[in-house]
């Protein structure tokens, strides 16, 4: 897909599009400092990537001092820490909230594929930050992520799963193609651009058109009632 992409498409490496952060998870976070480190850790991790990034990069961006930042976190890890356990969170609850709703395994293959991209696409700067940066954690906090990590792919896969045992799809392969989808739906966060030609919506539906037809279902299934 990258390779074929148009530029208003996707993004270029670095690129983070104004506003998207302002948009991210973050309105439960206190006190106000914390929440606008955060955004800012965002946007700069984004732009220069988390071993380029200073935390005098960081706090400049929240119009705070590089001490006032260690007040609230102790070093730049453990603000990427928070980042990618708060995405990590969100992501894992609106998959799973869509995985466990009504309907048979083509629709809730479809509804899960669906509210995962559209998370990633919406959340973009978060979200390849929150996917991409995994191996600069700490090797505690890089532990907890990847147990999420592997929640969300337990969803995925108990989904396909049931869909295999029921006769509703054909796949030979449920870890290899688990593997597949969660790949597809994160790499929106990679090129998704907010001013492209298409919303998180739109290619929400056209990943889980894309999906269901990787697993076999029968045309229209994922639309049942």
């Amino acid at each position: 897909m990258s390779a074929a992409r148009r530029p208003e498409d996707g993004l270029s490496a670095g690129e983070a599009p104004a506003g998207e952060a302002e948009d991210a998870p973050w309105s439960d976070v206190t006190p106000d400092a914390a929440r606008r480190l955060l955004v800012a850790a965002v946007e700069a991790f984004a732009e220069r990537g988390f071993h380029a990034t200073t935390t005098r990069d960081i706090a400049g961006r929240a119009g705070m001092s590089p001490a006032a930042l260690y007040i609230h976190y102790r070093t730049k890890e453990e603000l990427l820490h928070r980042i990618s356990r708060v995405g990590h969170d969100k992501s894992l609850a609106v998959l799973s909230e869509a995985a466990e709703g009504p309907g048979g395994a083509a629709r809730r293959l479809a509804d899960a594929v669906r509210a995962f991209v559209r998370w990633h696409a919406a959340h973009h700067t978060t979200a390849r930050i929150v996917q991409y940066e995994l191996d600069a954690l700490d090797p505690a906090h890089r532990t907890e992520i990847v147990a999420l990590r592997r929640r969300t792919e337990a969803v995925v896969r108990g989904v396909i799963e049931d869909g295999v045992r029921t006769g509703a799809f054909d796949v030979p392969d449920v870890p290899g193609t688990t593997l597949a989808v969660l790949s597809l739906c994160i790499d929106v966060a990679r090129w998704f651009n907010a001013a492209g030609r298409r919303t998180p919506e739109q290619i929400g539906d056209l990943y889980a058109d894309l999906v269901l037809r990787m697993v076999g279902a029968a045309p229209g299934e994922g639309d049942e009632e």
